[in-house]
Parts: structure tokens; C-alpha cells; sequence
């Protein structure tokens, strides 16, 4: 059997035909569209159409109706609509009908827009009888009746054109998809944003956001569409890509799937209308998080005053000894907090928990040198308790109980040998101060730095009471701070 050669078939038909691609660019035309235009079809192919032929008047229309044909995937069709044509060097006003037909791939995706158009130009000019041939009978009437038709048409392309600009421009997203396989035939501006921009228009929703498949909302659409009940979701967790080639990101949202009926009562789409809510559900995620936070804070600092007194209590039982001392814990305590809290207790710096503590002593008192360190809160609240004890035993035995003495505190970081989280390595040295022997008796500040370091912070510290000042060393591991 003998196969027709579709290709010759287009170029002779006596009829203009063109195609566009969805940039409404010449992808084909054939030799009568190309005389109508009076130019090469090979000059077309690549080219926008109104680059060509931008009639300021009908253009409008003109792109309306092609751009319905593509998104909705039906033909539509111009009763009667004129244009400016290139005639012999110039412009020349031509009247036509055009009807313009959707042309899909191999996988039924809407990616062209066909047009035939008829010249009816001549039933537009009346001719006179010195003029022409006067119109047949029943010409006149029917072009009249295509004009009117025209321009209810356009009457109602612009008020639609009106509602579709206030879909596109709505906060929330909204979509309509058609059809059981749920093909998009509009997406707003809102839509977009939420799943990046990409092209949907035309194509079923699991192949144009294929992240969504196993997350159940292609089966809750085919719900909907089946049992014509609406679905409304409240903070509801997607995975969705939101930059080209970027990574599925969590969202939370808020929607409604709303059945679209026919007159009839047939479910022949669902209307999607909704509100990215993730911003909120992760404040309040936040908010609970930091009432949890709060109220652990809360319990750990009370035990740490509980303890505080107990132990000071225990040492200095004398009642205005143990209130001096006791005090300057809670001060020390106290100040460390106000640090945390100015960084919105997401942690402190090192050298800002020392400075704190030692400034009063004066800043020829002491010298600090070491890398930016940030502690986490609760490393910080830890450390403080440390230096305030080190900086309380060196003002009452040590380097700081004489004018001329010093504190060095030298600190640095390093990786630790199993490949785990880096280590803090701090020394605490005293110079200038009285002779230095080792204590007969652990006392409780001894005790906090001691169980401190090794219960809070993972590390060890070890203490050397020589002839010169006591030198301290510390070794921790760090958190991320």
C-alpha cells in the first residue's frame, strides 16, 4: 500500500497553514501561508510571530486565542478579526477567520498550536457597482453576523482575561487540572513559585512534578476526581523541588482539592487552591522547641544553684562567708546568662565568658590569647562556673591576692585523633603571686571544675600547684556552638 508524503501534502494545500511552538515561534508553514505573508517559509521557521507581524491593534486577540488553544488544549477559534499584511513594500489591512488547533507529542503533551486562517477581505469591502462585484446574497448578513460574534468574543476574552489575571496574581496557589489524568491547563504565579517555575501546562501532574509520586496526593486527586467530594488538607508535609536540579525541600501546606462539574454534574477537573504554610508550622516548631529548651534550662539551672548552695554551705559554714561566696557563684552564674541571652542563648564566645569574669581584677591583670571560640549554651553556663572558681581561688591564694600578679590563659583547638568533634586545649597560668603548695584538702571549687569538665564537658582537666602559680590545664570537646 502506498504511503502519503504528509510533509507535500501540507506545502500544497491551497489553504495558509503555520505552526508555532509554545514561544509562539514558526516551527512550520506552508506555500500558501508563506504568499499570504509575502515571505520565504524558510525565513519563518525559528522567528517569533509578532516579532514579524506585531499589529498593535490585533494583537492582543490574536495571542489570546493562540495561547487558549495551547493551555487548554481544545481548537479556538477568531470569527473575524483584521490585521496589518505586508503587501507589495507596505502594510495593507486584511480581514480573516482563523482557527486555531492544538498539536501534541508522542506522549500527548501539547507543545504546538496549529492555525489555518481564511481571507475574507473581500466580503469586508462592500464593492459598488463602479467598484467591483456588489457581495453575493447572504454574504453581507453573514459577515455581519461573524462581526457581532467577534465582538461579543472579545468581550468575554477580556473579562476572562480580567479573572485570569487575578488568578495569576492571587497569594495563594491555585491550578485547575483536567481530566482523570489530572493535566494542568493553569498554574498561577503562586503555583509556580512553589514548584520552582518549571512548564507544566499540558502535562499530567506525576509526570510535571514527578517528586510528588509515593507521597499520596496523585491518589488523592484520583480520589476526588472518582467520588466528587472535595479534600481539604491542613499542614501538610510535601517533598518538593523548588530550584532546577535542586533537591527535594519539606513544605507544609494548606489546600483544597474542589471537584470541577459540567452542567450535566460530571467531574471534569478539580480546582487546586491553597497556602504554603510551612514558615508558620516551623515557627511554631521553633516556639515549642524553645519552651521545651526553656523549661529544661530552667530545671538545670535551679539544680546547678541547688547544688551550688549545698556545696558552699558545706564548706563555709559560717553565715556571712557562705553568703559572700555563695553570691559571687550566683553573680558568676548570672553573668554568663546575660551573655546567653544577648546571642539568644544559641551560645557565647570564649574569650567574652573569661573577660567577663576577670575584668574586675583590672586588665593589666590578665592576658588572653587564643582563636574565636563559640561554646554552646550549655558548654557556656558550664565554663563560667569553671572561671569563676579558678579566677575566685587565684583572687583569695593565687596570682590575683598581690598587686603585681597575673593570669595568662592560653587556649587553642585541634582534631581529635578517632575523627571525632574538635577538642578545646586551654591553659591557666598564675604568675607574680605568693608560693604555691598543693592544698591538704579538695575543696569544693576544686571538686566543680574537676566534675564539671569530665561530667558536662567530655573532657579532663589536671591541676599543678607549683612553687611559681597553679597551672591548670583543660581539655574539652567541643559541641557546635
Amino acid at each position: 500500500m502506498q504511503t502519503i508524503d504528509f510533509e507535500a501534502l501540507f506545502d500544497v494545500l491551497p489553504s495558509p497553514y503555520m505552526v508555532l511552538d509554545r514561544d509562539l515561534a514558526y516551527v512550520a508553514a506552508n506555500a500558501a501561508y508563506g504568499e499570504l505573508v509575502q515571505m520565504p517559509c524558510a525565513a519563518l521557521i525559528g522567528r517569533r510571530l509578532f516579532d514579524l507581524f506585531p499589529d498593535p491593534v490585533n494583537r492582543e486577540a490574536l495571542e489570546l486565542s493562540l495561547r487558549r488553544a495551547l493551555e487548554a488544549g481544545e481548537p479556538d477559534t477568531l470569527a473575524f478579526i483584521g490585521y496589518d499584511m505586508p503587501r507589495d513594500g507596505g502594510v495593507e489591512r486584511r480581514y480573516f477567520t482563523a482557527v486555531h488547533t492544538p498539536l501534541r507529542d508522542a506522549d500527548g503533551v501539547v507543545r504546538w498550536v496549529v492555525q489555518n486562517t481564511v481571507d475574507v477581505t473581500e466580503l469586508q469591502a462592500e464593492r459598488t457597482p463602479g467598484g467591483g462585484a456588489l457581495p453575493r446574497p447572504g454574504e453581507k448578513d453573514l459577515l455581519q453576523r461573524a462581526r457581532e460574534a467577534e465582538i461579543a468574543s472579545r468581550g468575554l476574552q477580556r473579562e476572562s482575561a480580567r479573572l485570569r489575571d487575578l488568578l495569576m496574581q492571587a497569594p495563594g496557589f491555585m491550578a485547575v487540572l483536567s481530566g482523570p489524568n489530572h493535566v494542568f491547563t493553569l498554574a498561577n504565579s503562586a503555583y509556580q513559585q512553589l514548584i520552582g517555575h518549571r512548564d507544566v501546562i499540558g502535562m499530567p501532574v506525576d509526570e510535571a512534578i514527578p517528586e510528588v509520586r509515593g507521597q499520596g496526593f496523585v491518589d488523592l486527586l484520583g480520589s476526588v476526581y472518582s467520588s466528587g467530594e472535595p479534600f481539604v488538607g491542613r499542614d501538610m508535609p510535601i517533598s518538593l523541588v523548588r530550584e532546577p536540579g535542586g533537591e527535594p525541600e519539606q513544605r507544609f501546606l494548606d489546600f483544597i482539592y474542589q471537584p470541577i462539574r459540567s452542567p450535566d454534574g460530571t467531574v471534569i477537573g478539580i480546582f487546586v487552591q491553597g497556602a504554603d504554610m510551612t514558615d508558620r508550622v516551623r515557627a511554631e516548631e521553633q516556639r515549642k522547641l524553645l519552651l521545651d529548651e526553656l523549661n529544661h534550662r530552667v530545671k538545670n539551672t535551679l539544680a546547678t544553684v541547688q547544688s551550688i548552695a549545698a556545696q558552699t554551705a558545706r564548706t563555709t559554714p559560717e553565715p556571712q562567708a557562705f553568703r559572700a561566696a555563695f553570691e559571687a557563684r550566683l553573680m558568676a552564674l548570672s553573668g554568663v546568662h546575660n551573655l546567653l541571652t544577648e546571642g539568644n542563648w544559641e551560645g557565647a564566645r570564649l574569650e567574652e565568658i573569661l573577660r567577663a569574669e576577670l575584668a574586675p581584677y583590672g586588665d593589666a591583670r590578665f592576658q588572653l590569647d587564643g582563636p574565636a571560640v563559640r561554646l554552646t549554651a550549655q558548654e557556656a553556663l558550664t565554663f563560667a562556673l569553671v572561671t569563676h572558681e579558678l579566677a575566685t581561688n587565684a583572687a583569695k591564694y593565687g596570682a590575683l591576692s598581690t598587686p603585681d600578679g597575673c593570669v595568662r590563659v592560653d587556649w587553642r583547638t585541634a582534631e581529635n585523633d578517632d575523627g571525632g568533634p574538635r577538642r578545646l586545649l586551654l591553659d591557666w597560668r598564675e604568675e607574680g603571686g605568693p608560693p604555691v603548695a598543693p592544698p591538704t584538702r579538695q575543696g569544693f571549687g576544686s571538686r566543680l571544675i574537676e566534675r564539671s569538665i569530665r561530667t558536662d564537658m567530655q573532657g579532663e582537666t589536671t591541676m599543678a600547684f607549683e612553687p611559681d602559680g597553679l597551672k591548670c590545664r583543660i581539655s574539652i570537646r567541643l559541641g557546635t556552638g
